[in-house]
């Protein structure tokens, strides 16, 4: 049964996705499906969730640096671009590092890198932060539907399937986050 929850409730969300569960919360943006990176049965529950091909692999999103630090391979990033990186941090900026090997296969899909960004809206955030680490963050949408904006839309893709939602406001973006290479500045989704 779905579950809804407020952001007085965080501690309840977070009790969820401890047992397993997925759960939907607002980002900058649009409304993000998330669950711990660590468990591969929540993961595996979450792609089936989205229809979506499990090589794609998704982000982590975090409140802070120390909760992402630890997936990075920081003997291959440079400090400059290390220092670039976290001045755009918080922001609605995700950045692609090589991967550490504590970033679960799961999570990276076929990709060689971890998909990262530190947030600055205030639900996401707080959410990372009673969880106590980072979150995978993928957009709450079946594959190849536009993605949920509001609690309404993602209790319309998923009903009861999903565990919990929070109700919260966005976080004003228009579009979800830039993605970038963090060795390279490329570009990947605009």
């Amino acid at each position: 049964m779905l579950r809804t929850f407020t952001l007085d409730q965080l501690d309840d969300a977070v009790g969820l996705m401890r047992e397993g569960g997925v759960l939907s919360y607002p980002t900058e943006a649009v409304y993000g499906l998330g669950c711990d990176p660590f468990n591969r049965t929540a993961f595996d529950r979450l792609f089936a969730l989205k229809q979506r091909p499990p090589t794609q692999g998704v982000l982590l999103i975090a409140a802070e640096f120390g909760q992402v630090e630890r997936f990075i391979d920081l003997a291959s990033v440079p400090a400059d671009v290390l220092a670039q990186v976290r001045a755009s941090w918080p922001g609605p900026n995700t950045w692609i590092f090589p991967r550490s090997a504590e970033v679960p296969a799961w999570v990276a899909g076929a990709h060689a890198g971890i998909a990262l960004r530190i947030t600055a809206h205030a639900p996401s955030a707080a959410l990372c932060r009673a969880w106590g680490g980072a979150l995978v963050s993928t957009s709450a949408n079946p594959h190849g539907q536009p993605s949920a904006r509001s609690a309404a839309d993602v209790r319309e893709y998923f009903g009861d399937l999903l565990d919990g939602v929070i109700d919260a406001p966005l976080g004003g973006q228009e579009r979800p986050s830039t993605i970038r290479d963090a060795l390279t500045g490329t570009i990947i989704r605009a």
